[in-house]
């Protein structure tokens, strides 16, 4: 269950690039990051003045989303009405970060989401988002939720709130410590929670009075919900003054500016223990308190109750680099949602070690000087353990060559190109790849070292900032240190005069870090670089070089530097970098043959606008690669692109890919020349990118490409296949094959690109006859004229020609790989069971004399209906009756179509290169000869019993409604699974693929119920991954059969075919028909009965009659 909010609002200062929150709050939307239904209204909503106060922006968001909300209703006014079933989030940026400069809500977390839709950075906001709505909102009635950016915050996945008759204002309490609750805020609160008081930074005995049973205290943790009703009345004083001066509507009619504060000034009136004389007394000034005493009379009468979460936690990030650095490195709470990472979003060289950081002189902590408390740091599974050490953290990098990172250090953010060393307990972020040349050989360790974009009215620019892990901003420098030694001894080794840092005038208890004026920002003569900031770490022989540069460059401080910083440009380039890395995780995927999914970067790439980046890459692996599978991968990929881009609209992404306009291109990857059919391809799709519906017809024709080269890669097989003479069959004399029908039970689609690629492929098919006999056949023989005569008989070998095809030359077979060409797969046998060799320079003709003298005639027929989903592919061994042909591993002959994807449900060992780029990650389990189950995998096969007898299995047809009544419906429902932890049912291709595993283990096993529950969760996992394949009668149709079924799927692809169901009894097809005939709204149905084939296929020679099949001179089951 998911929180469905009405509006979604964020928060920011004055000043502070509203538009660039706006956009990030549209691309979460876009990529799938607000849930399947996001809200409808997302607002960034900046502070009508500088210091606005909690309090005060809560007012001013409330009113924007009840103006919004009333607009939306077609009201002409602001409305309260809205607000009663409206589900609001309010979420507070709150004030300036030291280590981030786009706020608390948008630092980014160490952490990536296997399982998103589309990939992305993991910010504090997305963290709070995700436990809002997934955790600690769920049940909650309509009403506003008001929560914080400026702490770290773990829920567990069920809080337990009880909201059962619930009225009044709640606020969100997390257990901790006394002596945490010393800097923060807790709750007093009774044993029926409801609250009394809140008491920040009390004194110890106030604390104590506030502790629970087990010594932990309640810590304000910065969430708070107001029902409806006390929602409307908060809102109800946005006209009264001075609160009125809260809201943009006060600043537009000139109302003088008042801060307040949400749990000071608006929660605590409603707390039990507040006296009116007392809480409106204790407002700082007189407007303060009149603002209080309107909260006081609007408010007041609501009950004000605290919910603390158990196994919760709350972790504020203040402005200590050591906790900042801690928070970023220790691995969250088992209750989070959140799993930290060593390398998150990064690419990182793995290079030969360097020598270790125990024998580096550090700078940053002068000799002798005693560092500090060391941040924790947990243990990691190494990943590059001779670059990064466990316990560091690296989010949103490009880190090439030799970069060391040691343990409790932390880089974001940045691009750059070793040999560096980066010491412990340092923070680096924002540094681009030019910064590199000044940190080789620089070693840094218990250092703050950023980069900021910073605009100066209309100039943008680059400053560096350089702070020490220790530091503490707001200390008087009397008492206080920089770069974690006393300023007296940082004047003394670098030269620097207090007066360089603080004007002459400046009261001494306002000298700090915050105010010194030490970062260089302009120089009048040369361009300024990371440099300018390093050298007041170097000792004093150095220094002295570098003191004049920098008392000639215009400095400013933190403080001064905060209302310059560009956070639109700074969220810019994070995304820029994250890309960029993407671009290089293209490349390690591809060229790495890895088994992980490009799709969720690809989304992102499409929905921020880099897919132009994201295409070339993808043309120079494919050019460049060398491997035809590779090249079919990317070229999948850049399918997948072009198929985002038209977001959903153009038509389907399945279709002809034959247009004229590709196909000189399609013919250089037909000769090999990848590098050039890339080029082209590239350079025709530059035509097909002005609408959706060009950009569907390209990912088409991109597809259509791919299966080119897989085409190759498949063939390959063919080295593994020993192929020698035999005497030929006399003309005239046909050799006839039969085939069982084919139903998958579990993992169907996972043997097929990108499938494949990304998780592996595991499939369980089982042959099966169908009303007591093998519904597929066809049969060849050998003709005097020199040409190919393909015959599609109806739905048995007696039953006149439906299509007829003569091929007189190399050229009529061409279309051989276009499953929508007339004989297309009959061509295909011919070329692959190399009776015909294509492409060649000798004709047609001189091949079939030269080798056969004489031409071939087959037919083919198939007693199941088109598009039934049971069909087998048995016109290969139907077109070998010359060829001896053997694979390795087989029990003895046989013969196969090399590479074939179901072959003809006889034993076949997997092909080396079946799947191009995922070699030896395929399985398929078929139920083979003598009724044995096969599983290939990594070129071995395993085999176990097949399904256990007992029940009954029924296959039912009807037609579908489409103009050819032959055709038929298909149904599907979802079942749970067995007991015990289980994926729940997804349309993920790694569940795909697990469900199939286990399906097979179940079938070995022989127990119908599991079976029957692998084939419920099968459907469901079907309707997933092809939306619109279960038609509304087919759903009557299985809930009519659900109670008399183990389970029930439709085979094949869906959207039509066979409905096969596993009856819980024997013999049931009279009862089904019975059933079905008394369910309405089905129309024509039809019920066959199957069993499963123990024999495979089977092939005879039949003579000159193939009328005369009853006394073959020969008959071998394969």
């Amino acid at each position: 269950m998911a929180a469905q909010w009405s509006v979604l609002l964020l928060t920011c200062q004055r000043g502070g690039c509203v538009s660039a929150f706006q956009r990030e709050l549209e691309a979460r939307r876009l990529r799938g990051g607000l849930g399947p239904r996001p809200p409808p209204l997302l607002l960034a909503v900046e502070d009508p003045w500088a210091r606005l106060g909690s309090g005060g922006a809560t007012l001013n968001a409330l009113l924007v989303a009840a103006e919004h909300l009333s607009a939306r209703a077609g009201c002409t006014v602001v409305s309260s009405d809205v607000l009663r079933e409206a589900r609001i989030l309010i979420l507070h940026m709150g004030r300036d970060f030291s280590f981030d400069d786009c706020g608390r809500a948008f630092t980014c977390l160490p952490v990536e989401e296997p399982g998103a839709l589309a990939e992305a950075l993991v910010c504090n906001l997305d963290s709070l988002l995700a436990t809002m709505t997934h955790r600690l909102c769920v049940g909650s009635p309509p009403g506003v939720w008001v929560c914080s950016t400026d702490m770290l915050l773990t829920m567990p996945s069920a809080p337990g709130i009880d909201w059962d008759g619930f009225q009044g204002v709640r606020v969100i309490a997390v257990p901790g410590s006394q002596v945490y609750a010393r800097n923060h805020g807790v709750y007093l609160a009774d044993e029926q929670g409801l609250v009394h008081d809140i008491i920040y930074k009390g004194t110890e005995a106030q604390i104590q009075q506030c502790a629970g049973p087990n010594g932990t205290v309640p810590l304000v943790c910065g969430v708070v919900f107001f029902s409806s009703d006390a929602a409307e009345q908060l809102l109800a004083t946005h006209v009264i003054p001075p609160l009125d001066a809260c809201t943009y509507m006060g600043l537009d009619s000139g109302a003088p500016p008042i801060q307040l504060s949400l749990f000071f000034d608006i929660v605590l009136c409603m707390a039990g223990g507040m006296m009116e004389e007392d809480f409106v007394k204790g407002g700082g000034d007189t407007r303060v308190r009149s603002a209080r005493s309107v909260l006081w009379t609007a408010l007041r009468a609501f009950p004000l109750s605290m919910a603390c979460i158990p196994d919760a936690s709350y972790d504020y990030m203040t402005t200590s680099a050591s906790n900042h650095i801690h928070s970023l490195t220790l691995l969250p709470r088992s209750a989070s949602h959140l799993r930290f990472c060593k390398t998150a979003h990064s690419h990182v060289d793995v290079r030969p070690s360097i020598p270790s950081l125990a024998h580096t002189r550090f700078l940053g902590v002068a000799p002798g000087c005693v560092a500090g408390p060391r941040s924790h740091v947990p243990l990691y599974p190494r990943q590059q353990p001779s670059l990064l050490e466990d316990g560091s953290s690296v989010t949103n990098c490009l880190l090439e060559g030799a970069v060391r990172l040691a343990a409790g250090s932390v880089i974001q953010h940045c691009h750059l190109q070793g040999p560096l060393e980066i010491g412990p307990g340092c923070l680096l972020s924002g540094l681009a790849a030019g910064s590199s040349p000044a940190l080789q050989g620089c070693p840094l360790r218990d250092i703050v070292l950023q980069g900021h974009h910073v605009r100066l009215d209309n100039l943008p620019c680059r400053v560096f900032t350089l702070t020490g892990r220790l530091d503490d901003w707001q200390s008087p420098a009397d008492a206080a240190t920089y770069l974690n030694v006393p300023w007296a001894e940082f004047f003394h080794r670098t030269g620097i005069q207090e007066g360089d840092l603080w004007d002459a005038e400046m009261p001494r208890r306002s000298r700090c870090l915050l105010s010194a004026r030490l970062f260089p920002v302009l120089h009048a003569c040369e361009a300024l670089g990371l440099e300018d900031v390093l050298w007041l770490l170097a000792p004093a022989a150095v220094a002295g070089e570098r003191l004049a540069r920098w008392r000639a460059a215009w400095r400013m401080s933190w403080q001064e530097l905060l209302p310059c910083l560009d956070k639109a440009a700074e969220l810019g380039a994070r995304r820029a970098l994250f890309f960029l890395q993407g671009q290089r995780k293209v490349r390690r995927v591809l060229l790495g043959r890895q088994d992980s999914s490009l799709l969720p970067l690809i989304r992102s790439a499409v929905h921020e606008g880099y897919h132009e980046a994201v295409l070339g890459t993808l043309d120079d692996v494919a050019s460049t690669a060398g491997d035809t599978g590779i090249a079919a991968r990317a070229l999948a990929c850049i399918a997948d692109v072009l198929g985002c881009m038209a977001r959903g609209e153009g038509g389907l992404r399945s279709g002809p890919a034959a247009n004229r306009e590709w196909a000189s291109a399609f013919r250089h990857l037909e000769s090999g020349d990848i590098a050039s059919g890339v080029q082209e391809l590239a350079a025709e799709r530059q035509k097909w990118m002005s609408r959706p519906a060009l950009l569907v017809r390209a990912a088409r024709h991109y597809e259509g490409a791919e299966q080119i080269l897989i085409r190759q890669a498949v063939m390959s097989s063919c080295q593994f296949v020993t192929v020698r003479q035999v005497e030929l069959p006399p003309l005239g004399h046909w050799v006839q094959v039969t085939c069982p029908a084919r139903l998958d039970l579990s993992g169907g689609w996972s043997d097929t690109p990108p499938i494949t690629y990304e998780h592996g492929g595991a499939v369980v098919d089982v042959a099966v006859l169908v009303d007591g006999c093998r519904p597929i056949g066809a049969r060849v023989r050998r003709i005097s004229e020199l040409e190919l005569r393909l015959v599609s008989l109806g739905g048995t070998p007696q039953s006149e020609a439906a299509v007829e095809l003569v091929c007189r030359e190399l050229e009529h077979l061409q279309d051989y790989c276009q499953p929508h060409a007339p004989g297309a797969l009959l061509k295909a046998a011919f070329i692959c069971t190399q009776v015909v060799q294509f492409p060649s320079q000798k004709p047609l003709r001189v091949q079939l004399m030269e080798s056969f003298g004489g031409g071939f005639e087959v037919h083919t027929w198939s007693k199941l209906p088109h598009g039934s989903g049971l069909v087998s592919r048995c016109p290969g061994p139907a077109c070998a009756p010359c060829r001896h042909q053997q694979h390795p591993g087989g029990s003895g002959d046989g013969i196969t179509v090399p590479g074939g994807r179901e072959g003809c449900q006889h034993r076949v060992p997997h092909p080396r290169r079946a799947a191009p780029g995922a070699e030896a990650h395929n399985r398929r389990w078929l139920a083979g000869p003598g009724g044995r189950a096969c599983a290939q995998h990594q070129n071995r096969e395993v085999e176990g019993p097949a399904a256990a007898q007992g029940g009954g299995a029924e296959d039912l047809g009807a037609h579908r409604f489409y103009p050819d009544p032959q055709q038929s419906l298909a149904a599907g429902v979802h079942g749970e699974d067995s007991p015990g932890p289980q994926p729940a049912p997804g349309c993920g291709e790694e569940l795909v693929c697990q469900a199939a595993l286990r399906s097979a283990k179940r079938r070995r096993a022989g127990n119908l119920l599991l079976i029957g529950k692998c084939l419920d969760r099968y459907w469901q996992q079907k309707k997933c991954m092809a939306p619109g394949c279960e038609p509304l009668a087919v759903g009557r149709m299985m809930d009519a059969l659900r109670p008399y079924v183990y389970g029930q799927c439709l085979a094949g692809a869906g959207g039509g075919g066979f409905l096969y169901v596993l009856t819980k009894g024997p013999q049931q097809k009279e009862a089904l028909h019975q059933i079905l005939a008394k369910t309405e709204g089905l129309g024509n149905f039809s019920i066959h009965s199957i069993e499963v084939d123990t024999g495979g296929f089977s092939v005879e020679v039949v003579g000159c009659d193939p009328k005369d099949s009853a006394h073959p001179r020969e008959d071998v089951a394969m």
